[in-house]
């Protein structure tokens, strides 16, 4: 990590027209070339707060600044540094994963399609298999070329909910890979989220703990461990969550 900011939310807040407070002054910070995890239980917000930092919701107050451009005031500025991937991402089944990814290379705009689509089919690792038709792929191949999708661009911040949701372990591996490989690579950030906190602890260098729409402990893994004299980071999560409740 370079120790830069490339990410600042300040006091983000969101309250839907019925009344939820799901997100209650949310603070932090994520540096260039960072893998930082949003964990929480269903319901604690960490979807609202990926959506809010996408550009996909308004925040009812506070700020988000991605690389000093204000995300609530200029998103389509925001947009063009941001790729997303949400938990409920589907292929088109009628499209083959090559077609997918030129597809997806002209939607964004790119100049250089063919290198951005052999750059997606590396990242995928599907080799002669990106020849197929989606709909005849399995859900860890699908999640590998979504993953492919939104990384082939090189965004500043990937924004990945749930990145393995209902994998099987091999498959889940794989994905774990990519997104570690991409950072390397390339320098840049990953927000995620998570219930699988083997993975947590594996990929993320920093991670916070949400409940009920709050911030509760923020640190490295081995930090969180240490602070809740816990084996691992599942446990301690149990231990922060008994603690606040």
């Amino acid at each position: 990590m370079t120790g830069r900011d490339m990410l600042v939310v300040n006091d983000l807040h969101k309250i839907y027209d019925d009344g939820t407070h799901a997100v209650k002054g949310l603070s932090f910070t994520l540096k260039q070339g960072e893998i930082y995890g949003l964990i929480g239980p269903n319901g604690a917000g960490k979807s609202t707060t990926l959506r809010m930092i996408a550009t996909l919701i308004k925040p009812t107050r506070g700020s988000i600044y991605l690389n000093g451009v204000d995300v609530v005031k200029e998103p389509l500025k925001a947009r063009k540094m941001i790729g997303y991937l949400p938990e409920e991402a589907e292929v088109y089944p009628r499209l083959t994963g090559r077609e997918h990814l030129l597809f997806y290379a002209r939607l964004y705009g790119i100049e250089n399609i063919e290198e951005t689509v052999e750059y997606g089919a590396e990242i995928s690792g599907l080799g002669d298999k990106l020849d197929k038709k989606a709909g005849e792929y399995s859900k860890g191949m699908k999640r590998r070329l979504l993953l492919a999708l939104v990384l082939m661009r090189s965004p500043q911040l990937a924004i990945l909910d749930e990145p393995t949701s209902g994998l099987d372990v091999y498959a889940s591996v794989r994905v774990r890979r990519i997104i570690k490989e991409y950072v390397s690579k390339t320098g840049h950030s990953v927000i995620l989220s998570s219930h699988n906190m083997l993975e947590v602890e594996y990929l993320c260098d920093r991670v916070s703990f949400i409940i009920n729409g709050k911030i509760i402990t923020t640190g490295s893994p081995s930090e969180l461990k240490a602070r809740y004299n816990a084996l691992n980071l599942e446990e301690a999560f149990v231990k922060a969550v008994e603690e606040h409740g």
